[in-house]
């Protein structure tokens, strides 16, 4: 069986649209942690806005790009505590205040500030800036 990464698939989707200056794709398949990561990025001004058309095959998504330079799927998803974000942060981003990295906690979908700020821990999933 192939696995197929969808999240890793819509960032680099996103990435090579953003290079070619189209700032309207649309994806597909669709998934709800692809939606989740979509309603983060929303949140952080990297997507202006997105919308979930469901038709006969799952569904398809519209969105419009905003202010992004690079986002990516961190494979293979690390494990952090609460307190140890900064070598992530280190690793990942080209600032410590430029950018965000996605963790997925028991708190659902959080950015990193999120996740120090309530102190929990959780998996990395991707990171923009």
């Amino acid at each position: 069986m192939v696995q197929y990464d969808h999240l890793a698939n819509l960032l680099n989707h996103l990435v090579n649209n953003k290079k070619v200056r189209k700032y309207k794709c649309e994806f597909k398949p669709l998934n709800k942690l692809v939606v989740a990561v979509l309603e983060v990025m929303k949140k952080n001004g990297y997507i202006k806005d997105f919308l979930v058309k469901k038709d006969s095959t799952g569904g398809v998504l519209e969105i419009e790009i905003g202010n992004l330079n690079l986002c990516r799927a961190i494979k293979p998803r690390f494990n952090v505590k609460g307190d140890s974000y900064d070598k992530y942060i280190r690793r990942f981003l080209p600032s410590r205040n430029l950018g965000i990295i996605i963790v997925s906690t028991n708190k659902g979908l959080l950015t990193h500030r999120e996740a120090i700020e309530k102190g929990v821990g959780g998996k990395l999933i991707a990171y923009c800036y």
